[in-house]
């Protein structure tokens, strides 16, 4: 098994990352613009990329403030069965994300550019905190 982590900080509360991470709206605003499902505990979130397609998330977990998991159950064969969890703390005034998409079952080339994405969409995700911006698949800046 292979695992994808980031661990990274954020210049805004907590509450705004936690919101980002956990609403449609603000997962249209930092991952893609194709966000659609239900946000809540055992809903299925959809992620769509244009032509690509992309992942079905069963939201698992939702601690406020601290934890947001999702289980990949749709989508990019190398996708189905893995784990996403974002774990959220305050560390010198900024908040820590810890960030993981584990259980791979191969560390091929789509896993080597999934990690390097998921890199892309951490830094989007904290544009967005910050400055209201982020760069989401579909966006046009």
């Amino acid at each position: 098994m292979a695992d994808i982590k980031n661990l990274f900080h954020i210049n805004a509360p907590i509450e705004k990352v936690y919101n980002a991470i956990t609403t449609i709206d603000g997962l249209r605003n930092w991952w893609t613009t194709e966000t659609n499902g239900d946000e809540n505990i055992n809903g299925t979130l959809q992620f769509r990329f244009g032509n690509y397609g992309g992942p079905d998330m069963v939201v698992k977990k939702l601690e406020p403030n601290k934890l947001v998991q999702w289980n990949c159950v749709g989508g990019m064969e190398d996708w189905k069965g893995t784990e996403l969890s974002f774990i959220l703390d305050s560390n010198e005034g900024k908040t820590r994300v810890r960030f993981s998409h584990v259980n791979w079952k191969t560390d091929g080339d789509f896993f080597a550019a999934c990690s390097f994405t998921w890199g892309r969409y951490m830094e989007s995700l904290r544009r967005y905190c910050e400055t209201g911006k982020g760069k989401p698949f579909g966006s046009k800046n």
